[in-house]
């Protein structure tokens, strides 16, 4: 799970640059020609081409800005090409600046809107149409449609680099009115900034009517391994409906774009899609366009104002990564032919996705991956996982996923004795580590899909904290099955996950804890400890149905 902070500085663009790999990125397939209508001739070079084909084309936004960093310089080819191109923003924008003093929610809300609308114009050589100060007083530090209260941003300086839109030239002539395109259409779904995930299942429902209207040939989306929880639930959204079997437009391409990648990533980073990036180049003319958009955007790339809380939400050296003609996408391979009928993988032989080698990746990067010894939001729930526990001594203990042994630790000075277990090896190494004065601890390399370790030995505790969406519903089942087994007659489970998913999981952290329920009633456990926050489950499943005060004599 990637987490990271959009004030402190990321990844420099010379460090993703010098990685040899990037001087080789292959341009994306080419459209299947069966689906690109009325091409006048069809032998002609690049008649199939992503820019050059025919066919209509969508683009799908978490937040209006996510469009022209990702795919502004594609976009303004497409136009220039003659291809009816939608933009569909789907949140409204207003929570980029949760504390501004000087620009409520709506008035944001209502900026946002108007600068998606005048950045789509340069984007479509339609510049004069978009003077952004005339729409919302921007420019006038008197007028009263300043929502943002903030003057002009000339005044602000150009910490983004981007200078003003009608101050960058013209070379390709996207200003004449004899070669401009078609205005892009803006479809704005307005749902709240933040709240995707909660609306997911409207915002599929529109989204499949609107593709389904326009008939797309290409629909460009963010990338599901963003790290930013919007343009992961779009971007499976997108998937769900374009390019597969059974989707809502299965002969449609999808190319996603990587926002935040470029922040939080690097060229050795393991969730970075070497194999699945592809380039899309782009001429002056196109980066010039995709400049002047991003110059629209002013509530994001410059200060709203000079006050606390208005501060530019887009650093000036993370802009830097989206400025020039080139564009880097990734796209899902071409599909295979049907391989011949195989048998049904057990749940052992999922091995929870092979993560074993990119967890010990992200281990070897970093001593603490997580932060679970240092980000407070770590510490608290570890204390409430640790409180929550009926039983003030723990016996025989089984902690499933102990990483590097934090949690252990604290187990250990209550338990008879403790196994941990990890699929990482270096995960493993640095719990031993830490664990080396404990000699009734052991830390073990596993993979709990292919059983538990413990033999037929009974268990008092078994914690499973942030493991169980890494496995199949079918390898979770597999487990609890186990655990069953040889949970002590007053033994008990407690579990913890996180709730808003990430790009490795095979399941979300709500599916896991309805999971863990339904097996409770079945093998006749009692949930005595029921913990729900915005961010996490805790829970506490036992076979001895007591409160605390109960079996402690209180009662």
């Amino acid at each position: 799970m990637v987490s990271f902070d959009a004030r402190e500085p990321g990844t420099s663009v010379a460090t993703w640059r010098s990685d040899p790999r990037w001087a080789t990125l292959p341009a994306p397939r080419p459209l299947d020609p069966a689906l690109v209508p009325a091409v006048a001739e069809p032998d002609a070079p690049g008649a199939f081409d992503l820019v050059a084909a025919s066919g209509p084309v969508v683009v799908l936004a978490a937040h209006a800005d996510d469009e022209t960093l990702g795919a502004g310089s594609l976009i303004a080819q497409l136009v220039r090409h003659g291809r009816a191109v939608t933009v569909v923003v789907v949140t409204d924008g207003a929570a980029s600046h949760p504390r501004s003093a000087s620009t409520p929610a709506g008035s944001l809300r209502e900026l946002r809107m108007a600068e998606a609308r005048a950045a789509l114009d340069e984007l479509a050589g339609l510049g004069e149409l978009a003077d952004l100060g005339d729409r919302v007083g921007l420019g006038d530090p008197a007028g009263s449609g300043d929502p943002a209260g903030s003057g002009d941003p000339a005044s602000l300086g150009d910490p983004a680099g981007l200078g003003d839109p009608a101050d960058l030239g013209d070379p390709a002539g996207l200003r004449d009115p004899d070669v401009q395109g078609a205005r892009i259409e803006l479809v704005a779904l307005g749902v709240a900034d933040g709240g995707l995930r909660e609306a997911r299942d409207d915002v599929r429902r529109q989204l499949a009517d609107l593709l389904d209207a326009r008939r797309p040939v290409l629909v460009l989306a963010p990338w599901r391994g963003d790290g930013h929880r919007d343009h992961r639930v779009l971007g499976e959204v997108a998937a769900e409906l374009v390019g597969g079997d059974g989707s809502a437009l299965p002969d449609a391409r999808l190319l996603e774009y990587p926002i935040w990648m470029w922040h939080w990533g690097g060229p050795d980073h393991p969730d970075v899609p070497w194999d699945a990036l592809v380039r899309v180049e782009g001429d002056e003319e196109a980066g010039l366009a995709k400049q002047r958009a991003l110059a629209r955007y002013s509530s994001q790339v410059l200060p709203l104002s000079d006050r606390p809380g208005d501060e530019a939400v887009l650093r000036p050296d993370f802009v830097e990564h989206f400025v020039g003609g080139a564009e880097v996408f990734v796209e899902a391979p071409a599909p295979a032919p049907a391989p011949a009928p195989a048998p049904e993988p057990t749940p052992s032989a999922e091995a929870t996705f092979e993560l074993a080698p990119s967890f010990d990746a992200t281990h070897a990067r970093r001593d603490d991956p997580w932060g679970v010894t240092t980000r407070w939001y770590e510490r608290r729930k570890r204390a409430l996982v640790l409180a929550s526990l009926p039983d003030e001594r723990l016996g025989r203990v089984l902690e499933i996923g102990c990483s590097i042994g934090v949690v252990t630790e604290q187990l250990a000075p209550r338990a008879d004795s403790v196994l941990a277990v990890d699929v990482s090896s270096v995960a493993v190494e640095r719990a031993r580590e830490r664990l080396a004065a404990q000699p009734h601890v052991r830390a073990e390399v596993a993979d709990v899909s292919a059983g538990l370790p413990q033999g037929d030995h009974e268990l008092d505790l078994v914690v499973l904290g942030e493991v169980g969406y890494y496995l199949s519903p079918e390898a979770l089942g597999a487990l609890l099955v186990d655990v069953d087994r040889v949970l002590a007659p007053g033994g008990s489970l407690v579990a913890c996950h996180w709730r808003h998913g990430a790009d490795d999981f095979a399941q979300g952290g709500d599916e896991v804890h309805e999971a863990l329920a339904a097996w409770a009633r079945d093998a006749g456990l009692t949930r005595v400890v029921g913990h729900v926050e915005e961010d996490f489950l805790l829970d506490v499943f036992s076979r001895d149905p007591r409160s605390v005060a109960s079996r402690t004599g209180l009662r």
